[in-house]
């Protein structure tokens, strides 16, 4: 597939191979070569003519760029490779020739060529996706007790625990696996509907030719043909879609606790990567910076698919075209940036002495909740609350620690006195402790989510068919 630099720059070399020219014609000639194939096995062409077709069926001997250009002109690529392959049909088999793309259209074609190689596409997701989260699930597994910042809006909000964070980098991949797979399902299936989408040519034998070929191809045998009915199918984009929404959380995430003020986590460096050209001791966490950019293109892609869905008729003008220009876009965005944080998370760099320094800068202000909560036994919660408000404006006006504040109160009150128990209440400013809710909750979950992850086992639909 055609791409700028910047574009390639984002994108990883597997899935652009995916899309690229020839594969894409190479799917083309895999459906040609199949209708041949099925027509003769029910009788509709004589199978002389089906086995001269499939040996004209070989990418290499087709001249690409030119079929491109021709294209263009055409409205399609799939009619100037028709009309290249009965070329070549001819010179071996004249009579054969009369049988090339017989009762199939344009749309047929370029359709399933897409359906082909989007299952290549979703296996090189699959892939990618259990590498990930296998990544992502052992990495929560030896964070569960490490204390870190929760922050909310931005701001320092309560410790939790690290483990209790990533499990939550994770379930949104695994649930993105799971609907993949289930799309995926619905939407890989031939297309075969002729002219209008009735198989008039092939008469009453047009559904079993439809049945024999999507067998050949390892693809589900649809009801009718969706030429305008493209709810399956820009359904399981929108998977994709959803995907990389996930995905630029975890890399904003992970962008926000590499920054040198934050410096919780590190991406891998060395040899040029995430140097800088200017500051020597720039470390730029580029697998972010790919999961990022993806996340923004996407919605834009996905939008694509949505304003194609009102196709006219029997046969788009302009959204149908529109749909198969922005079709690659997706996959190679999600591809990229499921590789990018791969590599991220092969060599993440976790510091939990630096987690702990964080919270520690905040002089216990992060658990002024657990002190409302605790004093709000003793004087009730709307007053405990407010005094702690209090409390906390104090301490950080003074630069003194919360517990010292809030201890000075406690034993300047002789009601409090007799109410509050300091050991009690020094047990709340411990990080360790604070993060035990999170990595209980994270360690249940855990399981759960590590039990999902084996179970998956390999993609369930062929990447090649038997045609």
């Amino acid at each position: 597939m055609t791409m700028s630099i910047f574009d390639k720059l984002l994108a990883s070399p597997n899935m652009m191979a995916v899309f690229d020219d020839a594969a894409i014609v190479a799917a083309m000639l895999d459906f040609e070569a199949a209708l041949a194939a099925a027509q003769a096995e029910e009788g509709v062409v004589p199978l002389t003519a089906a086995q001269a077709i499939a040996a004209a069926c070989d990418a290499a001997a087709y001249d690409i760029p030119a079929l491109v250009t021709a294209g263009r002109r055409a409205g399609t690529l799939a009619i100037p490779l028709v009309k290249a392959l009965t070329v070549r049909v001819a010179e071996q088999d004249a009579d054969a020739a009369l049988h090339v793309h017989w009762g199939s259209t344009s749309q047929d074609v370029q359709d399933t060529a897409m359906v082909l190689v989007t299952r290549r596409a979703l296996h090189l997701l699959d892939r990618m996706l259990d590498s990930l989260c296998g990544r992502v699930l052992g990495l929560a597994q030896q964070h569960l007790g490490t204390p870190v910042l929760a922050r909310t809006l931005l701001q320092p909000a309560q410790v939790t625990s690290f483990g209790f964070k990533i499990v939550n980098w994770a379930a949104p991949l695994l649930r993105a696996r799971q609907r993949l797979r289930g799309a995926a399902a619905a939407a890989l299936q031939l297309q075969l509907g002729g002219a209008v989408g009735t198989l008039a040519v092939m008469d009453e034998r047009g559904p079993a030719v439809a049945r024999a070929m999507a067998r050949r191809l390892g693809l589900q045998a649809p009801a009718g043909a969706w030429h305008t009915q493209r709810d399956e199918w820009v359904g399981l984009g929108l998977e994709v879609a959803l995907l990389t929404g996930s995905l630029g959380k975890l890399a904003a995430d992970l962008a926000l606790m590499a920054q040198g003020e934050v410096g919780e986590l590190a991406e891998p460096s060395g040899e040029g990567r995430g140097g800088s050209s200017a500051m020597p001791h720039k470390r730029n966490p580029v697998s972010s910076m790919i999961g990022l950019a993806a996340a923004t293109r996407m919605p834009q892609q996905a939008a694509t698919l949505l304003a194609a869905m009102g196709q006219q008729h029997e046969r788009g003008l302009g959204n149908w075209q529109a749909e198969l220009a922005a079709w690659p876009d997706l996959f190679v965005s999600a591809h990229g940036a499921l590789q990018a944080l791969d590599d991220a998370f092969a060599g993440l760099r976790v510091d939990p002495v630096r987690m702990r320094a964080n919270i520690d800068a905040l002089h216990g202000l992060v658990f002024a909740e657990a002190v409302s909560i605790r004093l709000a036994g003793a004087i009730g919660r709307p007053q405990a609350h407010a005094l702690v408000e209090r409390l906390a404006r104090q301490a950080a006006s003074e630069d003194r620690p919360l517990e010292d504040v809030v201890r000075a109160a406690v034993e300047g009150d002789a009601g409090l006195g007799t109410k509050v128990d300091l050991q009690q209440l020094h047990a709340l400013f411990d990080p360790a402790a604070a993060a035990g809710p999170g990595a209980r909750l994270a360690q249940a979950r855990l399981d759960e989510l590590r039990a999902a992850h084996a179970a998956f086992g390999p993609f369930p639909h062929s990447a090649q068919g038997t045609a």
